[in-house]
């Protein structure tokens, strides 16, 4: 696979794996850092961007659920999570790289109509720095 290919199909695997979707991206970024290491800060660019809009479509399926008063109102209360993402806001958005729960993270931030600069943002410094310690740990 030459240096475009491997790009774009670490872009497309980080796009997915953030998303709703079962799969992972590291071992794509894996295989593109061992082939091509002079690609160390396009890869790391890319599969960041790939897996933070990744991200925001699973904030976007948040903001299309209903509102927060109007399901509270039908659930009869709020739950624990609704409380810790209220008390931490869009911060707690650096923890959605963490497999499972930032999928449930991203949705609950735009259910709960966090704003999407600030939560888009702490996402990408969130799964940034999780590249970026694969790749260093790949390069040593």
């Amino acid at each position: 696979m030459d240096e475009q290919s491997s790009l774009l199909a670490l872009f497309t695997s980080s796009f997915l794996a953030a998303t709703l979707l079962p799969g992972g991206s590291e071992a794509v970024l894996f295989g593109v850092l061992t082939a091509y290491p002079e690609l160390y800060w396009p890869a790391l660019g890319l599969a960041s961007v790939g897996n933070t809009m990744g991200g925001m479509s699973s904030y976007a399926i948040g903001l299309l659920l209903p509102d927060e008063k109007s399901l509270l109102k039908r659930l009869g209360g709020s739950t624990r999570g609704l409380i810790w993402v209220r008390k931490y806001g869009s911060p707690v958005l650096l923890l959605a790289w963490v497999p499972v729960i930032g999928d449930v993270l991203c949705v609950a931030a735009g259910w709960l109509r966090i704003n999407w600069i600030s939560t888009m943002l702490f996402m990408a410094v969130g799964k940034f720095a999780r590249y970026w310690a694969i790749a260093a740990a790949i390069s040593l």
